[in-house]
Parts: structure tokens; sequence; C-alpha cells
């Protein structure tokens, strides 16, 4: 029994001196953490503010893809009738080119070739189709 009463002694002392140097560090220990804690604790708040400034951004985003949609509808139309007026503009050159060739036919000119009046006969044509036209109504 005495033996195993100094081995327990001693066992306590080593104990006791393990205490002792484990002192400072679990001090720095507790001051880690609790500064962790501090840094945790306002982690919330910041990613509230986060979250807001990501929201506001996204109706930022949407804002401007609804106007840009918006504005590309309204070119849709400005597109619909630049085609509709090419579609016009060819079919006009289309007659002015029948006509041309018809007057190129009959009249079948050396000097319409010759002075390149091919031109200005078509002009002559179509300005002739207008007048008809006009006077029919």
């Amino acid at each position: 029994m005495d033996w195993i009463g100094i081995g327990m002694i001693i066992i306590g002392l080593a104990l006791l001196g393990l205490v002792f140097l484990l002192i400072k560090p679990l001090q720095k220990l507790t001051a880690v953490l609790s500064g962790l804690q501090n840094t945790t604790n306002e982690l919330p708040v910041q990613v509230a503010d986060i979250m807001a400034g990501t929201k506001n951004t996204l109706n930022s985003a949407n804002n401007v893809i609804r106007q840009l949609n918006e504005q590309l509808g309204k070119l849709g139309t400005a597109f619909q009738i630049i085609g509709h007026v090419g579609q016009s503009m060819q079919n006009l050159f289309a007659v002015m080119t029948s006509i041309n060739k018809e007057m190129e036919r009959k009249t079948d000119n050396a000097m319409m070739s010759r002075y390149h009046l091919e031109g200005i006969y078509g002009v002559m044509a179509l300005g002739y189709a207008i007048f008809q036209r006009q006077k029919t109504k």
C-alpha cells in the first residue's frame, strides 16, 4: 500500500506540473476562441448586408433586361417596316427593270447602249407608268 500511495503522489505531482505547463497555452486558446466568437458574431450581419447588396444588384439587372426587351420590341417593329420598305423597293426595281427591258426591246437603238441611256429610259418609263396610274384614278 505504501508503494501505491507513493505512486499516486508522483502521478498527482506530474499532473499538477502538467497543469502549470498548460495554463499559458490554454489561456491563449481561450483568447483565440473569444476572438473567433467576436468574428462569428458579426458574420450574420455581414451576410445579411451581402445578401441585400446581391438582391439590389439582381433587381437592377432585371430592370435593365426588362428595359432592353421593351426597346428590342420597339426595334422589331422598325425592322419589320424596313423589311417591308425593302420588299417594296425590290418590287419597284423589278417593275423598272421590266419596263426598261420592254423599252429596250421595242426601241433596239444602238445609241442607247453607246451612251448608256438605259437608266434614263427606265426613269422616264417609271414616270410614264406613274402618270398613267394617276390618270386612271
